[in-house]
């Protein structure tokens, strides 16, 4: 199926049909907002690195999520645009799942947004992308003025405005990189409404820790203090965590890697001396000693490089007592696997509420794998040593045994 194709006939369409349906009394769900969207799409879909299937869908979503405004209005718009995405996809000959993906994405954009897939989530934190950027002021006079043009009402702008604060307060971003990217200019956002609104000590968002609250307000907006339940690590605590889990997961690809490099290497030689040189050592008594120490490095090397990779598994159980002495990780699938989810479940709630506990586990976790990297790499570091002289003194004897030969 041609994705592009079929995408860029997507945006022709919804383009042409709020050209022909444009309401005047629309001021914020337009073309250039859907346009927006689109965008946000995109970049958090290109974040993800989402397969053509489920990039055409977020893209396609994105474009239909809100044409129902301009057919029908502010009521049961979601189901107008699903309802135009499915006539129009199915009318181009995209199969019925993809359809279905689409109109899942569009119908999770109502209110309160409902995502379960990470498309699904993509879309919604899309739609609602501008709550987290400098536009959004703009974007909420749009809004107020859109609303008194459907409503034909005057809205006063305190009771806008509390309406407006209990959207970002009821809301959250639902993948982690809009999180990361938008939570803190969210919160100054946030805090300028309540400033307004005269609230001396705004509520955080939530999940929105002090250092990303403060990082996205300048000095004309100070931020009220905020204060959380539990103590959340701060940024250069988390980059440091992720980095450190991903360098150890990369080095014990690599240790994995050169090992099965050196067991092939090894299966070879081993393979093709007894098939081409030990059907000889009858007839040639001279090569008996080279075959033998070619083949036992090789073997030896190759058990080291076997133990390098062997896996090593705990009981698979956690007691009380070591919860209640914080010494062990859940974070390693060896200290749980064998117990019930009931189990995990409140042993896992210890360690989110209490934050050492947490940073405990975090790095006992981090520990382990550097342990579990030492051995490994101990391993294969005699598995090559023994490989490199085998093949020395292996060559040499040949040599040698070569000139008796002759």
């Amino acid at each position: 199926m041609g994705y592009q194709v079929i995408t860029e006939q997507v945006k022709e369409y919804v383009t042409a049909y709020y050209s022909s349906n444009n309401q005047q009394q629309l001021l914020f769900h337009t073309i250039d907002h859907t346009r927006a969207v689109v965008a946000a799409a995109s970049q958090v879909a290109r974040h993800y690195q989402l397969n053509e299937h489920d990039y055409f869908v977020v893209t396609a979503a994105a474009w239909f999520h809100d044409i129902g405004y301009s057919a029908i209005g502010s009521n049961k718009h979601e189901e107008k645009g699903a309802s135009l995405a499915a006539s129009f996809l199915a009318g181009k000959g995209v199969e019925e799942s993809l359809v279905l993906q689409v109109n899942n994405c569009i119908l999770a954009t109502s209110m309160p947004q409902h995502p379960v897939t990470l498309v699904e989530q993509i879309v919604c934190d899309a739609d609602l992308f501008h709550l987290g950027t400098d536009d959004f002021s703009n974007y909420n006079k749009q809004m107020r003025k859109e609303f008194e043009a459907t409503t034909g009402s005057k809205m006063d702008k305190g009771e806008w405005r509390k309406s407006t604060i209990a959207l970002f307060q009821s809301h959250h971003y639902h993948t982690s990189y809009c999180r990361e990217l938008l939570n803190g200019k969210k919160q100054a956002n946030l805090d300028r409404l309540l400033k307004k609104d005269n609230c001396i000590s705004p509520p955080p968002l939530p999940g929105v820790p002090d250092h990303v609250a403060e990082r996205g307000i300048d000095d004309a907006a100070p931020v009220s203090p905020i204060i959380l339940p539990v103590e959340k690590p701060t940024r250069g605590i988390e980059t440091m965590f992720r980095i450190a889990v991903t360098n150890h997961q990369r080095l014990s690809d690599m240790a994995d890697s050169k090992a099965n490099i050196m067991i092939s290497v090894n299966a070879i030689i081993i393979s093709l001396v007894i098939g081409l040189v030990v059907r000889k050592l009858e007839t040639t008594p001279a090569l008996i000693v080279p075959t033998l120490i070619l083949l036992v490095g090789c073997v030896t090397a190759a058990i080291f490089s076997v133990l390098a990779t062997r896996p090593k598994i705990p009981d698979g159980y956690f007691t009380r007592e070591q919860l209640a002495n914080k010494t062990v990780n859940l974070l390693f699938f060896g200290n749980f696997y064998k117990m019930e989810y009931e189990q995990y479940y409140e042993g896992m709630k210890q360690v989110m509420a209490d934050s050492n506990f947490l940073y405990a586990s975090l790095i006992r976790d981090i520990h382990s794998q550097g342990k579990i990297l030492g051995n490994k790499y101990k391993l294969l570091r005699v598995s090559y040593t023994i490989f490199m002289f085998t093949l020395i003194i292996g060559i040499i004897a040949f040599a040698i045994a070569a000139s008796f030969i002759m």
